[in-house]
């Protein structure tokens, strides 16, 4: 069961980032190992697609339900294919001169020779797809234009007014 949760802060806005991994059929296009892509319907809140994935002598195809809440979340709910399961989620946190991205994906296959194959190169997949998605952004959007500085967050101070 191959499980997967990262944080990344980007320099692009929630709504850059949003859109970028809304646009599921522009997928086989720059994201490894998507071979095929088809939105089968959309609406302003959820989209259903159908993916094939290919990596080595396997091919796979399956369908997903994404809930889009714009420009903070996707999730991706699994309908039918080859997994036992499915959940894949974005968050984006708007940041100062960026974006905070959480990354969370987590399945199992049903077949035990697929889940073996994708075992051993798991992390470097989801490290190369990641990073996909990053080189994608900066294929869109062009390089950013600040660094993005990474600070620790500053406590909120409160002040009560005096009588």
């Amino acid at each position: 069961m191959p499980r997967h949760a990262e944080q990344k802060l980007v320099p692009y806005s929630d709504e850059q980032l949003f859109d970028l991994v809304a646009d599921v059929g522009a997928y086989p296009r720059f994201l490894p190992w998507c071979v095929g892509a088809e939105v089968r319907s959309r609406t302003e809140s959820e989209l259903i697609a159908d993916l094939v994935i290919g990596f080595g002598p396997f091919r796979e195809g399956f369908t997903s339900r994404v809930a889009l809440q714009r420009p903070s979340q996707i999730r991706v709910r699994y309908e039918n294919g080859p997994f036992r399961y499915l959940t894949n989620q974005w968050r984006f946190t708007g940041a100062p001169r960026g974006c905070r991205v959480d990354f969370y994906v987590d399945f199992e296959f049903r077949s035990r020779i697929l889940q073996a194959a994708i075992g051993v190169v798991f992390n470097e997949a989801v490290r190369r797809m990641v990073n996909a998605f990053l080189k994608r952004a900066r294929d869109v959007y062009g390089p950013p234009t600040a660094t993005l500085a990474v600070t620790a967050p500053r406590p909120m101070v409160v002040k009560s007014g005096g009588g």
